[in-house]
C-alpha cells in the first residue's frame, strides 16, 4: 500500500520551523535514497540506451545505407515524440499512480528499443525510435515530478546532484558499451538496442519495492487536441528545415505547404491552449518571470545536450577515423566536467540556499565551450578538443538541473507537475529543433565542401549526385580518395554548427541574468499542497502570489 506524506511526519504531526535536514522533505534521508534508487536506475536505462545509439549511429546509418538527413531524423524522431508526450505524462500523474506510470514508461521505452534493434531499414528504425521517445517523455517528466513531491527545494539540489551523476554515468557507459558492441563482430550494432533490458527489469522491481507516493486523484482533462496541433506544427517545420534545399527548393510549393501548415498548426495550438480547461502547456505559467526565462534558457541548453552528443560522435568517427569505443573515451572530459559541476553545485546549493550564481557561471561556460568548439576542424589536436569539451561539460552541469530547481521552487505546488513538464517539454523541443536545424546546416556545408573538393579527386564525380547526402550514403562503397574527402569535409563543417550553438547560448546568458533569485523552500511538494489548500482564500494560490510571498522572505533561505 502506498504511504502518505503524513505517515512519514514525526510523531505528533508537528513540523519544526527549521527541521533537521533529513526531515525537511517529510522523509528521512534513507527513505529518500531508497525511493530514488528505482527512479535513478530508470533514468540510467533511458540515458544508456540513448547514448549507446548516438555513438553507434554512424555505423548504423552507413550499414543501412542512410543519408545525413536520415541520420538526423533517427535522433529527432525520439526527441519529437518525447516532447509531445511529456506534458501528457505530467497530466496523467495527477490522475494515476506516479509509480505505475513510471513503470509503464519504462516498458514502452524498452519495447521501442527491442523493435528498433530488429529494423532492416532507416525509415523503420526512425518509427521505432519514435516509440522509444514516448517512453522517454514519461521518464523525463515523472522522475522530476516524483522528486518534487518527495523532497523540498532546499534539499533537492543535494539529490539533483545524484541525478546529474547518473546522467554522467549513463553518458559515459553508453558510448563505451556501444563502441564495444559495434566493434565486436559477433554482436554488432543491433545489440545497442537490447543492452538496456536487464537494467530496466531491475528498475521495475526497485520501483515496485521502494517508491511509495500518495495518489491524490483529481478530475483532469487531457489536452489531446493541443498535443496534436503542437506535434503537427513542429513536425512540419522540422521536415521543412531538414529537407528544403536538398529534396526540394526553398521557394517551392512543398516549402510553402510545410511552412504554412506548420505556422497554422502552431497558431491553432496557442488558441487551443487559451481555451482548454486543462491545457497541455498552461500559458498562465508564463506570467511568472522566472518560469518564462528558465524555459527559454532550457531550450538553448537542449541544443547543447543533444546537438553536442549527436554531432560530436559523428565528427570523431567519420572525420577523425576513431572507432566507436575510442570515440566514447574521447568524450570523457565533457562528462567528467558535467558530473563534477552538477554534484558540487547541488551540495553547495543545499548548504547555502543560493542558486543563481551557478546558473550565471554555467551559462558563461556553455557559451565559452561552444565558442572554443567552433574552431575545430579535421586536424584539431585531440588534447585541445578535450579541454574544450571539459569547459562545455562544466557549463551544462551547472545549468541543466538547476534551471528545473529554480522553476519548481517558484511555482505554486498545484502547478509543480505542469511546470516541471513544461521545462522538460521545451528542453526536448529545443533539442529536437536544434538537432534538425544543425543537421541541415551540417548536411548543406558538407555537400558544399565535397563539391568543391571533387575536382581534385580523379574519377569521383560519378560517385556524387550533387547532393549533400552523398557523405554518408556513399561512404561505405566510395573509393579511398573520396572517403578521405568526405572525412575532411565533415571535420571542417562541424565547427560551423558549434558556432551557431555558441551564438544561441548568448540568449541563455541574457535571460539568466534577468532571473530573480528566490529563497529555496524547505517543504516538499506534498507538504506544500496541504499548506496551500488550507491557507488559500477565494481559490488556489497563483504562481504570482507564491512568488510575492517568497520575495517577502528576503535573502535568508530559512526565513
Amino acid at each position: 500500500m502506498s504511504s502518505t506524506t503524513t505517515d512519514r511526519l514525526p510523531a505528533g504531526g508537528d513540523t519544526p520551523t527549521v527541521a533537521p535536514v533529513e526531515q525537511q522533505g517529510g522523509m528521512t534521508h534513507r527513505q529518500i535514497l531508497e525511493a530514488l534508487s528505482g527512479m535513478l536506475l530508470a533514468m540510467f536505462v533511458a540515458i544508456l540506451s540513448s547514448t549507446v545509439v548516438s555513438n553507434a549511429l554512424p555505423t548504423i546509418i552507413t550499414d543501412l545505407r542512410g543519408s545525413q538527413s536520415q541520420y538526423t531524423w533517427v535522433v529527432t524522431a525520439t526527441l519529437l515524440a518525447s516532447t509531445a508526450s511529456t506534458p501528457i505524462w505530467g497530466k496523467l500523474a495527477d490522475l494515476f499512480s506516479k509509480k505505475l506510470l513510471l513503470q509503464i514508461a519504462i516498458v514502452v521505452f524498452i519495447v521501442g528499443s527491442m523493435l528498433a534493434g530488429l529494423s532492416q531499414s532507416v525509415p523503420t528504425l526512425i518509427g521505432w525510435r519514435a516509440l522509444q521517445g514516448l517512453g522517454l517523455g514519461g521518464l523525463t517528466a515523472l522522475v522530476q515530478i516524483a522528486m518534487a513531491a518527495m523532497i523540498s527545494p532546499r534539499e533537492r539540489g543535494r539529490y539533483s546532484g545524484l541525478l546529474g551523476g547518473v546522467f554522467a554515468l549513463g553518458t559515459v557507459a553508453g558510448p563505451l558499451i556501444g563502441g564495444l558492441l559495434v566493434d565486436t563482430s559477433w554482436l554488432g550494432w543491433r545489440w545497442c538496442f537490447y543492452v538496456g533490458v536487464p537494467f530496466a527489469a531491475v528498475a521495475l522491481v526497485l520501483l515496485q519495492r521502494t517508491l511509495h507516493l500518495p495518489v491524490v486523484k483529481r478530475k483532469v482533462s487531457i489536452d489531446y487536441l493541443g498535443a496534436a496541433f503542437l506535434t503537427a506544427g513542429v513536425s512540419a517545420l522540422l521536415i521543412w528545415v531538414t529537407l528544403a534545399g536538398n529534396s526540394f527548393g526553398w521557394a517551392s510549393l512543398n516549402s510553402a505547404l510545410l511552412l504554412g501548415g506548420g505556422v497554422l498548426a502552431i497558431i491553432a495550438f496557442i488558441v487551443t491552449e487559451l481555451r482548454a480547461s486543462e491545457p497541455m502547456v498552461p500559458l498562465r505559467l508564463f506570467r511568472e518571470r522566472t518560469t518564462t526565462l528558465a524555459i527559454i534558457a532550457s531550450m538553448v541548453i537542449g541544443v547543447a545536450l543533444f546537438g553536442t552528443t549527436v554531432f560530436l560522435g559523428q565528427y570523431l568517427q567519420i572525420s577523425r577515423g576513431y572507432s566507436p569505443t575510442v570515440a566514447g573515451l574521447l568524450t570523457l572530459p565533457m562528462i567528467g566536467g558535467l558530473v563534477l559541476a552538477s554534484t558540487v553545485s547541488g551540495i553547495l546549493i543545499s548548504k547555502y540556499g543560493r542558486w543563481k550564481a551557478f546558473l550565471v557561471v554555467g551559462s558563461l561556460l556553455v557559451a565559452t565551450g561552444f565558442g572554443l568548439l567552433a574552431t575545430i576542424d579535421h586536424g584539431t589536436d585531440i588534447v585541445l578538443l578535450g579541454v574544450f569539451l571539459a569547459v562545455l561539460g562544466v557549463g551544462i552541469g551547472l545549468t541543466n538541473q538547476n534551471l528545473v530547481l529554480a522553476v519548481q521552487n517558484t511555482v505554486a505546488a498545484s502547478d509543480l507537475g505542469a511546470a516541471s513538464s513544461a521545462v522538460a517539454f521545451f528542453r526536448s523541443l529545443g533539442g529536437a529543433v536544434g538537432v534538425s536545424v544543425l543537421g541541415a546546416v551540417l548536411s548543406s556545408r558538407v555537400g558544399t565542401l565535397i563539391q568543391q573538393g571533387l575536382a581534385d579527386v580523379p574519377g569521383a564525380a560519378t560517385a556524387s549526385s550533387g547532393s549533400g547526402n552523398v557523405g554518408l550514403a556513399d561512404l561505405a562503397d566510395a573509393p579511398a580518395a573520396l572517403r578521405r574527402l568526405i572525412a575532411v569535409s565533415y571535420g571542417d563543417a562541424t565547427g560551423r554548427i558549434f558556432l551557431i550553438s555558441g551564438l544561441l547560448s548568448i540568449i541563455t546568458i541574457v535571460v539568466i541574468l534577468f532571473i530573480r533569485e528566490v529563497a529555496l523552500r524547505t517543504e516538499s511538494g506534498d507538504q506544500r499542497v496541504q499548506t496551500e489548500s488550507s491557507t488559500a482564500v477565494g481559490g488556489r494560490n497563483t504562481t504570482a502570489d507564491v512568488d510575492e510571498q517568497l520575495a517577502g522572505q528576503g535573502s535568508d533561505p530559512r526565513a
